[in-house]
């Protein structure tokens, strides 16, 4: 179901769908493997978190070049979490054992990647909307 208000209002749009993200994390991250909870995980956790915290920074202020910049690196170092783990097999993990199919792993990633995805795009167009603006400089 589309919200009518998030297909006008693009700040909402990159904000739920940062929601969105951290919700299918945290449901993929509970079943990590336990030595990874305050490793790998805690960096994924504390990186989306970053992401939600630098779109409400960008959201409130006026100029908002660096905190852009800011937010534009802390979804890339989210991404390369995300696919660290992957490669790791931690997404074949349920309930911290590996039990999960390569095939059931790949969609996991794939789900979580493609948010991923969109909302770099969504940050991109936003830091591209904005180049040339009085309030870029």
């Amino acid at each position: 179901m589309v919200d009518h208000a998030m297909t006008q209002n693009p700040q909402a749009a990159i904000h739920h769908k940062c929601r969105e993200l951290i919700m299918l994390l945290n449901i993929n991250l509970n079943h990590f493997p336990r030595h990874e909870k305050y490793g790998l995980c805690q960096e994924i956790r504390q990186s989306v978190y970053g992401v939600l915290a630098g779109i409400v920074e960008c959201q409130k202020k006026y100029h908002n070049k660096t905190s852009l910049g800011k937010l534009d690196v802390t979804h890339e170092q989210l991404r390369v979490f995300i696919n660290l783990a992957f490669e790791m097999g931690y997404f074949e993990f349920e309930h911290h054992k590996r039990a999960r199919s390569s095939a059931e792993s790949l969609r996991r990633y794939t789900a979580v990647s493609i948010l991923v995805n969109e909302l770099g795009a969504m940050i991109g167009g936003w830091i591209r909307s904005l180049r040339g603006s009085p309030q870029f400089e």
